[in-house]
């Protein structure tokens, strides 16, 4: 104790010649606020060693290098938490500041205030929890806060915006999940006193005009109601319930109560011994006094959500009074007192309204468990006991608090962030396009490389270009650019929409060579698209660009029919149709129904090879073009000039196809695969192997993906399906099929 004690003494020394001349930005004397910081930490348990270290917190903002200089006086521990606290101070009034700027840009109504208000305070209540890996912040933070609302009471000077509703909405609820009674119910009637100053003098007044016959009645009921349970043979502690400005008006307003309606403003608890015992009191205090028996819940039978168990009953004596009473074990009690949010759903509940309840988010709570577990372990900071437990207990912290980080713009706006997370990242969260065109970036006014870790209350500022786009060098892990999915999934947009303007810019260059060589420079593009087929000029080039379309569809419909050899023409397909049909292959292996000799060629758009089903589009003095059935340029070739359509099969061998002099067709496969060293050895191996001709190849890799077109010569298409499948078992490959 004596060692603590001068620890105070010391840390108090050390900073009074920096502090005593000083005020806060409030107004307040530094050094007084200290003294009342620390006052307020031992009201509430905390050790004499974070009351010495409240005074360092408060010197650090006066000193050049307070982590080094307080390291040297006082130790690391001491350093640490100054320069944490004193970092969220700045953070928190930054925010607070800009919250207060736009709204007093805002002309809209009073809701939309109310609406960035709310949405600012959820932000602090973050980066609050965020600062929370070292739980002392958190306490002095609390003590802090409590004290400057103090001092306004006291020196009656109006509290800065945002304080009081940031008091009420961050602070207390956080004071209620630690625990830490004394300063949530004290912190929340001082804030709503500042809130709505009307409101709490018209309840304070009804309060006042009969405490002191109220306080004398519950003191006597109190001992009258334990003295009789005793004498039951029951072990019991009855306790008077001091009722808060705050939590009436809560109430009031929450079940649509007039003051005479609130019930508790007189009530007791009491504490027992076990279950039995709990039940047992209830009988005696139902029998001595009247019941209102739709005021009665058994949180026994049906604990509340958040594990919390007690008899709530409220009963009228002789006069008519009614008195609230609570029965417990001093298990349940010490839960309620103790346990996670025991009453943060019956007290604190949301936009839903009074017992409405609120979802407690998951991971929110997790930290707070977190949190009072450290609260176990930081009785004594300087003590040295239990190292191996302390050391557990910032594991565990680490493992739930080191998930999300908390920077700000230059305007002071929050950005929530993943640990770890990047300027990239930053810029990327604020904006799509500020990501793509961010070049450089600042922190804390100093520049840093795009791949630097952020760390919480930094604040952050983008250099941006107005062209240009990401690197491919973000997408690397490897060089730690990037850790949001959200990010990277906007980069990854971002190649992708290049990739396929260059795709489309391919097919506009080459639809419009076509039209230079057949002179028709004047037809609309959309027109020619609607002609073959595509809802737009767009689409047909994105076809075009990606090889899918053969030219030859297009010069077919930019070559004007001519009449005479048109009727000729028709006159031909007709013969050809009505002429016997012949067992002779034509050209290339393809048998012309009704006609042996005449010219054939496979188109190139779809590539067709037995046993494919085919048709035939007669051209104009370049015989019949074979393709598959299903070929798209087949149907825009159908489109236009359906009566130059014919049947045709294939003319197959006597093998079947198959023979060793069969003819071979080529074939294209397109393959998709992760990229690695090898890869095209191994899928070239595959067709070796299956004795399949390899006799052309194109390849592309974009963001780590391989994306092939291999040109194989096939006599038959009916093995192909093995082999790809054979392909597409090899590492790495997700997609091999033919095209």
């Amino acid at each position: 104790p004596s060692r603590a004690g001068s620890a105070i003494a010391r840390a108090r020394a050390f900073a009074e010649p920096l502090l005593a001349g000083e005020t806060l930005e409030t107004g307040e004397n530094t050094l007084a606020h200290a003294d009342a910081v620390a006052s307020i930490l031992r009201t509430i348990g905390g050790a004499e060693a974070m009351q010495a270290a409240t005074y360092l917190v408060y010197a650090s903002a006066y000193l050049n290098k307070p982590r080094e200089v307080i390291a040297q006086a006082f130790g690391e521990s001491y350093a640490a938490l100054a320069v944490e606290t004193t970092q969220l101070v700045v953070v928190q009034r930054q925010a607070r500041a800009k919250a207060q700027r736009e709204l007093l840009e805002k002309t809209g109504s009073e809701a939309a205030g109310m609406d960035l208000g709310a949405v600012q305070i959820e932000n602090v209540r973050k980066m609050l929890l965020a600062f929370s890996r070292d739980l002392r912040v958190v306490l002095l933070r609390l003590a802090s806060r409590l004290q400057t609302l103090r001092w306004f009471a006291a020196s009656k000077r109006p509290l800065p915006p945002g304080l009081a509703a940031e008091s009420l909405h961050v602070f207390a609820p956080l004071a209620n999940r630690l625990g830490i009674w004394e300063i949530k119910w004290e912190m929340e009637d001082l804030a709503f006193r500042f809130l709505e100053p009307d409101t709490y003098k018209h309840i304070a007044r009804l309060l006042d005009e009969k405490r002191i016959e109220r306080e004398a009645y519950v003191a006597q009921l109190r001992d009258t109601i334990e003295r009789e349970l005793r004498a039951q043979g029951m072990e019991v502690e009855v306790q008077g319930r001091p009722k808060h400005i705050y939590s009436i008006i809560r109430k009031m307003r929450g079940k649509s109560l007039d003051f005479d309606r609130i019930y508790d403003v007189r009530a007791l608890r009491v504490v027992v011994s076990d279950v039995p015992a709990c039940y047992a009191a209830l009988s005696w205090v139902h029998s001595h006094y009247t019941p209102v028996v739709e005021e009665f819940d058994d949180y026994i039978a049906r604990p509340k959500p958040n594990g919390y168990q007690s008899l709530h009953t409220v009963v009228r004596d002789a006069e008519g009074r009614a008195i609230e009473i609570q029965i417990r074990t001093q298990a349940m009690h010490e839960h309620a007192e103790l346990g996670v949010a025991a009453h943060w759903a019956y007290k604190e509940a949301g936009a839903k309204g009074y017992g409405g309840g609120v979802t407690a988010d998951s991971a929110y709570d997790a930290k707070i468990a977190v949190l009072r577990q450290l609260l176990a372990w930081e009785q004594d900071l300087s003590s040295g006991k239990d190292e191996s437990a302390s050391g557990l207990a910032r594991g565990a912290a680490g493992a739930v608090l080191d998930d999300r980080i908390y920077v700000l713009t230059p305007q002071a706006t929050i950005v929530d962030l993943p640990q770890g997370a990047t300027p990239v990242d930053f810029a990327y969260s604020l904006h799509t396009d500020l990501g793509h065109h961010c070049r450089g970036a600042r922190v804390d006014g100093a520049m840093v490389p795009l791949n630097t870790p952020l760390k919480n209350g930094q604040t952050v500022e983008i250099t941006a270009v107005k062209e240009g786009g990401p690197s491919r060098d973000w997408l690397n892990p490897e060089l730690g650019y990037m850790v949001s999915p959200r990010a990277r999934a906007k980069v990854r947009a971002w190649f992708n929409a290049q990739a396929a303007q260059e795709t489309i810019a391919r097919g506009r260059e080459a639809v419009e060579k076509i039209l230079q060589r057949e002179g028709k420079t004047a037809i609309k593009l959309d027109d020619l698209a609607a002609q073959l087929g595509f809802t737009n000029a767009q689409a047909l080039f994105e076809v075009v660009g990606k090889d899918e379309l053969s030219m030859r569809s297009i010069e077919a419909v930019l070559r004007p029919a001519e009449p005479a050899p048109a009727v000729e023409a028709d006159d031909a397909v007709q013969s050809m149709l009505r002429r016997p049909r012949s067992d002779g292959a034509g050209k290339g292996g393809v048998l012309v129904v009704g006609v042996d000799s005449l010219l054939t060629q496979l188109a190139k758009c779809c590539k067709p090879a037995p046993p494919d089903a085919i048709r035939g589009f007669v051209t104009r003095g370049k015989g019949v073009s074979v393709h598959r059935s299903d070929c798209a340029s087949l149907q825009a070739l159908i489109n236009t000039h359906g009566e130059r359509v014919i049947d045709v099969e294939w003319g197959l061998s006597k093998t079947g196809g198959e023979g060793k002099n069969s003819p071979v067709y080529p074939v294209d496969v397109h393959i998709e695969a992760a990229d690695r060293q090898g890869l095209l050895r191994d899928v070239s191996e595959v067709f070796v192997k299956e004795k399949i001709n390899v006799i052309g190849a194109q390849t592309q890799t974009v963001q780590g993906v391989a994306r092939m077109t291999l040109t194989v010569e096939v006599a038959s298409t009916s093995r192909l399906g093995k082999v790809l499948a054979t392909v597409a078992a090899l590492p790495g490959v997700w997609k091999a099929k033919r095209r």
